[in-house]
């Protein structure tokens, strides 16, 4: 790959975590271990040629360089031969969703999307460049990312407030031949519905004889349900602060009025909490507390995934007198809804056979692909791999890469 993640730091500096800097002392908050390793920034970029001699740079630089330039332009293609083009991924945000934190700007950001680039190297073998834009408007995001596009051989949107966060990608995926992807979308709703799948396989079910409620009517709510409704649910309801997402409200954005079209066929109406009585499945993206009543109403052997961090909208130990499978966001339980396991290989996938796009056969192949990897061991604490399982990445990759050749998006 293009290049590879080191830590910079000196061992003393390692050490400690908090020196003085030039500017200040560091947050009354070093001591903490969060602090002491992000001290530095957690990557780097390191050559992959040698630099060792005149002989070296002649080749590395001018005047070699200047033959492949001249070769590139010539055949723009050979830019993915020969450059890290094909290897590399731009993390893109404006700061405005970060975790947990909301809208905290693009340098609070920064440290989320190196966070995003190591996961990307460590668990797909993917090169990523954090970039946090100092603007919010749409069309300023899409004309700055278009105008880098030249660089990389995919776009990996991050933490961008919904419903702008629709229209950007979108306007992208147009505008771009690269693959461009909104990971608090997409890679929730793969994750999501690859647990799902196990969890149907493991009560005797089909997903068409599921009946599901989401929390949350934001990028990753809207996201699932329609991933969900291509992979065949039976019915899903989507709730936001106000309640059911239906076709009777009149203060719905476009957006809401879209989900309102695919999703609801039985018609509900009313709070989340109205929605989940007889319910099998509940997905919670939003943040908040269900009541306990609302659990206990739900059909026996439901499925409860409460993915909101740090803290659960059902904990599990509520969910656990109700519920056949239990899943969250966090890696202290079983069964962590994590997009870790969905991204890097998605990607590897994607720029292993130059995809266009990322196509919904790519993303509903990537969860079978990850399904799968439980086999038989499959279990009510173990419905989704671990993110450290060796298995994920190369299955999901592998995947990706074969719908994207069915689909007719990959170049090789």
């Amino acid at each position: 790959m293009a290049a590879e993640i080191v830590n910079p730091r000196s061992d003393s500096e390692s050490r400690t975590g908090h020196e003085e800097k030039d500017g200040g002392a560091e947050p009354l908050e070093s001591f903490d271990p969060a602090f002491a390793l992000h001290r530095g920034g957690k990557m780097a970029v390191q050559a992959t040629v040698p630099l060792r001699d005149k002989d070296d740079l002649s080749l590395a630089y001018t005047p070699g360089v200047a033959k492949v330039c001249s070769a590139i332009a010539e055949q723009p293609d050979l830019v993915h031969d020969y450059t890290w083009k094909s290897s590399v991924v731009a993390v893109v945000t404006d700061g405005t969703a970060v975790l947990g934190l909301g809208d905290i700007g693009p340098e609070a950001s920064l440290p989320v999307m190196e966070g995003k680039a190591i996961l990307f190297k460590q668990f797909g073998g993917v090169d990523a460049v954090p970039l946090a834009l100092d603007c919010t408007d749409v069309d300023e995001i899409v004309e700055t990312v278009v105008r880098l596009a030249p660089s990389f051989g995919g776009v990996n949107l991050e933490d961008i407030s919904a419903p702008r966060c629709f229209e950007i990608e979108q306007r992208l995926q147009e505008l771009l031949d690269i693959p461009v992807f909104h990971d608090d979308q997409h890679g929730t709703a793969v994750v999501s519905l690859a647990a799902l799948r196990n969890a149907a396989r493991l009560s005797g079910r089909s997903l068409g004889e599921l009946r599901a409620v989401i929390s949350g009517a934001g990028a990753a709510g809207v996201a699932i349900a329609k991933m969900l409704v291509e992979a065949g649910i039976g019915d899903v309801a989507v709730a936001d602060r106000k309640g059911v997402v239906s076709r009777d409200r009149e203060d719905l954005t476009p957006v809401k009025r879209e989900v309102a079209r695919f999703t609801n066929k039985a018609g509900l109406s009313g709070s989340l909490e109205d929605a989940l009585a007889g319910a099998d499945v509940f997905i919670g993206v939003s943040g908040g507390t269900v009541a306990e009543t609302a659990v206990a109403s739900m059909a026996e052997g439901a499925f409860v995934f409460a993915m909101a961090n740090p803290d659960p909208e059902v904990l599990p130990e509520i969910a656990h007198k109700y519920a056949a499978v239990v899943a969250t966001g966090r890696s202290d339980f079983p069964n962590q809804i994590n997009n870790v396991l969905a991204f890097p290989g998605i990607f590897a996938g994607a720029l292993q056979v130059r995809a266009s796009r990322i196509t919904e056969g790519m993303k509903l192949a990537a969860a079978e692909a990850l399904a799968a990897v439980v086999g038989d061991d499959l279990a009510p604490d173990y419905v989704i791999p671990s993110p450290f399982d060796e298995r994920v990445a190369p299955a999901v990759t592998a995947a990706v890469a074969a719908a994207a050749r069915a689909e007719g998006v990959a170049r090789r």
